[in-house]
């Protein structure tokens, strides 16, 4: 269901579209984004998102919606209801993880996902490159960051090597482990492009576990190793780029010095990369 209307509230949206649903659990629930809650009826559960500004555009957040009627059950939960402002999606019930999946449980769930059909719009970087730099406190903005900028800006974004659906922020906290294997969460930032762009940017805990990964998704897909070993390496700096430009947006936006310390973890990643 989609609905045009705009600033409801929590309570006014289940009053009127939601009547038999009542809240199960508020915002400090494990698992959910701040602004979201559960709601049940019948024991049938659904997790009510709330648009943030600070995190999407809401390009982003209605695009969210349209992925998740495109996806298989067994890869995301299914929506049922979208707003300028909110998101209905089913509930899944399982734990979250606190690590990313066994890798050959990683890779099949990726090369899964990319053997959908396409989503219909192209993911691009140096758009949002640009909106971090520009919204960034003069403060941080670096001779390194401009130097990387400018390089990236020159190069372009490296030609895929498979044009593919993808979800675009695959970590530990995003992955719900059901009965029947692990689903991803948070589907925002999701889009058609590169399968190596999103094995650059999947959240693994070090350099031998993402190659233990690039492995085991060659294989699943039939690809060869060393050509997709060296096209993720092509994306890896744009990663990167788009890694620090968010913590340093968030920094700005919330004054949290976490991100100030993980902003230059990735700074300090890229300059052993000069």
């Amino acid at each position: 269901m989609q609905f045009s209307n705009s600033n409801l509230t929590r309570d006014a949206l289940m009053s009127r579209f939601f009547p038999q649903y009542h809240l199960l659990a508020p915002q400090a629930h494990p698992g959910l984004s701040g602004a979201s809650c559960i709601i049940e009826h019948d024991a049938h559960r659904l997790v009510l998102r709330q648009y943030h500004a600070g995190l999407a555009t809401r390009a982003h957040f209605r695009r969210q919606y349209h992925a998740l009627r495109h996806l298989p059950a067994d890869l995301a939960p299914q929506p049922h209801f979208v707003s300028p402002d909110w998101l209905a999606v089913d509930y899944l019930p399982g734990e979250v993880a606190t690590t990313l999946p066994s890798v050959s449980e990683l890779a099949t769930m990726l090369t899964q996902l990319h053997r959908q059909p396409p989503f219909g719009w192209r993911i691009t970087l140096m758009p949002l490159l640009e909106q971090y730099w520009l919204q960034a406190a003069p403060s941080r903005r670096t001779p390194q960051w401009l130097k990387w900028h400018k390089r990236l800006q020159k190069r372009g974004e490296p030609r895929p090597l498979r044009l593919s659906p993808l979800h675009m922020d695959v970590h530990a906290g995003n992955i719900v482990i059901t009965r029947t294997g692990p689903r991803l969460l948070d589907w925002e930032y999701a889009g058609d492009g590169d399968i190596a762009l999103e094995l650059a940017s999947v959240w693994t805990d070090n350099r031998a576990q993402r190659q233990h990964l690039l492995a085991a998704y060659a294989q699943a897909a039939s690809l060869d190793l060393a050509r997709l070993q060296r096209q993720v390496a092509r994306w890896r700096p744009w990663v990167l780029m788009l890694m620090a430009g968010w913590f340093e947006l968030r920094w700005q936006q919330t004054q949290d010095q976490q991100f100030i310390a993980l902003a230059d973890e990735i700074w300090r990643q890229l300059s052993k990369m000069e």
